[in-house]
Formats: C-alpha cells, sequence, structure tokens
C-alpha cells in the first residue's frame, strides 16, 4: 500500500458530484488538493466547504478543453503546492442532442466537438501536460482517469465514443508507465448510475458549441433508473483504494463483471453488440442475480 498523506492531487470536474468527493477523501487522507472546474461560483463553494473542515485546498478555475488552460492549472498548482502526484481527469459532459435521443448519424457535429473535447480530449490533454513533472519528480504517482460503463458495452454516440476512447487510452497509459519503470501508475474508473449532474451538463455548454441548454426528457436521462444510482463518495472509497493498492480497472457497480463478460462472449462468438439495459440490470441485482 502506498502512502499519499502530505503529497498533492488534482482533480478536474471538482465543484460537485464524483469530482468533490474525490477532492473531499483525498483531503481527508492527508493530501493538499487542487478543485478545478469551469464553474466559477460552485467550485467556490466547493472548496469553502472543504476549508471549513480544515482541510489543504485551493480552487482553479479550467476549461479542459484547451490545452492552454490545463496548462495553467498545472503551472498555479506546483506554484501552491510544489510536486503534483495524484491527478484525476474527470470533467466529464452528456448532451440531450447524443445517442438515445438521436440516431448517430443524426446527431450535430457541434455535440461531438463538445461531447469529445472535454471527455476525451480534456483526459488527453491532463496527460500531456501532467505526466512529464509527475515522472520528471520520480515521487510515487498516479492518475485516474473516469471512462464510463458506456466505455465498456456496445452504445451509440458521442458519449459513448468518447469514454471507450478514455478506456483505450487509459489502458496505453498504463502500459507506457510500466514499460518505462516509472514511480506513477494509473487507474481507469469505469461507473455505471452515480447521483451527479451529469444529465445537467449542458449548462456550461459554450456558445460555440450550440450554448447551455435544459436537459431532455428523452434520450439518455429517461433510460436511467436514478433511485439505483450509487453515491458519489461510494465511489470515491473505491478510487483511494485503487489509488494506494495500484489497481488499474475501478468498476464500482455489482453485476458489471458479468456485463464485461457478455461483451467479451458476444466479440468470441462473433455475435452481435447488446445495448446495456438499466432497467434489467437494476431488477437482477434486487433478485440477488448480481454479486
Amino acid at each position: 500500500m502506498r502512502d499519499f498523506s502530505n503529497s498533492t492531487a488534482v482533480v478536474t470536474g471538482a465543484a460537485s458530484g464524483m469530482g468533490y468527493a474525490f477532492a473531499e477523501r483525498f483531503a481527508a487522507e492527508g493530501m493538499n488538493v487542487v478543485l478545478a472546474d469551469i464553474e466559477a461560483d460552485a467550485l467556490k463553494a466547493a472548496v469553502s466547504r472543504l476549508e471549513q473542515q480544515e482541510r489543504s485546498v485551493v480552487g482553479i478555475e479550467v476549461n479542459t478543453m484547451q490545452r492552454e488552460s490545463i496548462e495553467s492549472l498545472r503551472d498555479q498548482a506546483i506554484d501552491r503546492f510544489g510536486n503534483i502526484h495524484v491527478l484525476c481527469n474527470n470533467a466529464g459532459v452528456t448532451s440531450s442532442e447524443d445517442g438515445g435521443a438521436r440516431n448517430l448519424w443524426e446527431i450535430p457535429d457541434s455535440t461531438w466537438d463538445w461531447v469529445l473535447g472535454v471527455n476525451f480530449y480534456g483526459v488527453l490533454y491532463g496527460i500531456q501536460t501532467f505526466l512529464p513533472h509527475m515522472v520528471e519528480h520520480g515521487e510515487p504517482g498516479h492518475v485516474v482517469n473516469t471512462s464510463s460503463v458506456g466505455g465498456i458495452v456496445a452504445g451509440s454516440g458521442a458519449y459513448s465514443v468518447s469514454k471507450h476512447g478514455v478506456l483505450s487510452i487509459s489502458e496505453g497509459l498504463y502500459l507506457d508507465l510500466r514499460a518505462s519503470n516509472s514511480n506513477v501508475s494509473a487507474s481507469v474508473l469505469c461507473p455505471g448510475l452515480v447521483n451527479t449532474n451529469l444529465i445537467n451538463a449542458e449548462r456550461n455548454r459554450p456558445d460555440q458549441f450550440g450554448g447551455p441548454a435544459e436537459p431532455a426528457d428523452d434520450g439518455f436521462a429517461a433510460e436511467m433508473n436514478w433511485q439505483d444510482a450509487m453515491d458519489p463518495s461510494n465511489v470515491a472509497s473505491l478510487v483511494w483504494d485503487a489509488v494506494v493498492n495500484d489497481t488499474f480497472y475501478i468498476l464500482p457497480h455489482p453485476g458489471f463483471d458479468e456485463i464485461v463478460k457478455d461483451r467479451v462472449d458476444r466479440i468470441l462468438s462473433r455475435g452481435a453488440p447488446a445495448q446495456l439495459d438499466f432497467a434489467d440490470l437494476a431488477r437482477r441485482r434486487e433478485a440477488g442475480e448480481l454479486v
């Protein structure tokens, strides 16, 4: 088990949801934490809550779609706390115009650009920007990239494509770090339903990509069984365990082993892909069929 007390973590998408839960857990474990988010007011409120707990934290506004913004985040984080040891590339969005609401060929280019820009390129820019520093200083480090169950199973639209990309880039990162005998390692987080503001992500959609919008009642949000959603703090506990124990795949939800096996079986049998059925997953969990 690795000791990250008195080390420093940077978490994107940290003003709410899983990102805030990660920051809260890291700070409780004795880490300095940089909370990064695009929402200024929510970020200030998040930092204030942790400061009231007498945690060592700072908030920095960031736009993960912009490489120069992530570079500024790195520089400000180092100026404040010194070496960075844990990086959580967690910021993510989804759209009411994405798969589930529209056919793949009907999704606007602006939605592809925005969703991939945040979900995939935000992770790539984080890796490219922080890893040289984390590898060079030589102290133990860890990167956690947030993918999704949507990065494992078949799905339609920009969100699914982006999360498959995050899974792939995380696997490649892990292998490269191992091959170079680095003190830095990596994990990929693949959650299902978590009680966050993800479905309201379009409140922060930039004008150049269609502008802010209210969440639709169809598509992604309508398919979700939200009473079955996991609490972010429970996900944060699993992430912390993965960081200190150097575990790569983080699958928080019961039943995900069966989902992975089903996908592999379909590939090996030359079968057809299957859409993840959240309602059926919840029913099987309640019946005790999933462990």
